[in-house]
């Protein structure tokens, strides 16, 4: 069982670069690098609460789990 990150995905979608997520969820360029490639194992709720604003998503949107 896996949780997936999909937050290059949306991204894209968006057109928005690392950097200017990075400036609007407060966040270092290297930590949500990390987190887009699955480098960290947590997220507060906090931030992804900032990163779905950011990208008028869902959490769902960003996370997928797998078995």
């Amino acid at each position: 069982m896996a949780i997936i990150i999909r937050l290059d995905r949306m991204m894209a979608d968006r057109k928005m670069s690392l950097n200017e997520l990075a400036e609007k969820v407060g966040m270092t360029n290297v930590n949500l690098s990390n987190l887009k490639t699955g480098k960290m194992k947590g997220i507060r709720f906090e931030t992804l609460d900032a990163i779905c604003d950011a990208l008028d998503c869902q959490p769902g949107d960003i996370l997928e789990h797998t078995k």
